[in-house]
């Protein structure tokens, strides 16, 4: 696997836990987040993102967010978790849309509810109607799929770490990781999101102590847990 989007790709699809947040008591299988992605792929080529193109996500670790990341992935687009810069679509939830007056070019899209204005996007209204099918986009190793301060991180940046740490760490389809790092972190995103999803295993976005979660074996962030800590830091360095 070379490419986040390999990630999503159909022979995947099960019904083993890909996604778990906690505190919104929501799972997501794999056949129905790999699906899904698709969708969001969909969704923000209707809104005009194209290869190297641009979204911005709020950096909230919610289905929403994640789906539409590996949705962008999969177009060649380039995601940053900073809802506050430019972009062709930016994603955020429906309780900040009057923080928004894009210009002209710029969409914005919500989720968590209907929108006030018109102009925006319903975010899970577009998605859940949306025909799942695969993007037609060649993505290549070497495209660049995430921007963090400026800094870039090309599919192959993320996928050979992510690669490094199933290895390092052992990890397999029984296994969770538990992101407790802000995913505007690309060390977070690369252990906490991209690497349990290579190996098949669950991201697990816990709601209190991640020593609780079933079945964690890695925990990405800072702090004493019973389970092996790795810090993003130690993954993807910003500087």
């Amino acid at each position: 696997m070379d490419v986040l989007g390999d990630l999503m790709a159909r022979d995947r699809r099960s019904g083993r836990d890909a996604l778990r947040v906690e505190a919104t008591d929501r799972t997501d299988t794999y056949h129905d987040f790999i699906t899904t992605s698709y969708k969001a792929g969909n969704v923000l080529r209707y809104l005009g993102v194209r290869k190297a193109g641009h979204v911005a996500l709020e950096p909230v670790a919610l289905p929403e967010t994640l789906l539409t990341f590996f949705g962008a992935a999969q177009l060649g687009a380039v995601t940053s978790f900073d809802a506050d810069s430019e972009a062709r679509v930016t994603l955020v939830d429906v309780a900040r849309e009057d923080e928004f007056d894009l210009p002209p070019g710029q969409k914005l899209a919500t989720y968590g509810g209907p929108p006030k204005r018109a102009s925006t996007t319903h975010w899970e209204k577009e998605v859940w109607s949306e025909n799942p099918a695969v993007h037609p986009e060649i993505v290549s190793p070497d495209d660049v799929v995430l921007l963090a301060d400026g800094t870039e991180y090309t599919h192959r940046d993320l996928m050979t770490t992510a690669h490094e740490l199933v290895a390092d760490y052992s990890l397999g389809p029984d296994d969770a990781v538990a992101l407790c790092a802000p995913i505007t972190h690309p060390g977070a995103v690369v252990a906490g999101i991209v690497a349990p999803l290579l190996a098949g295993g669950t991201v697990v976005v816990p709601d209190g102590d991640p020593d609780d979660s079933e079945n964690v074996v890695l925990v990405v962030g800072e702090g004493d847990f019973e389970a092996e800590t790795v810090a993003p830091d130690d993954v993807l360095s910003l500087d």
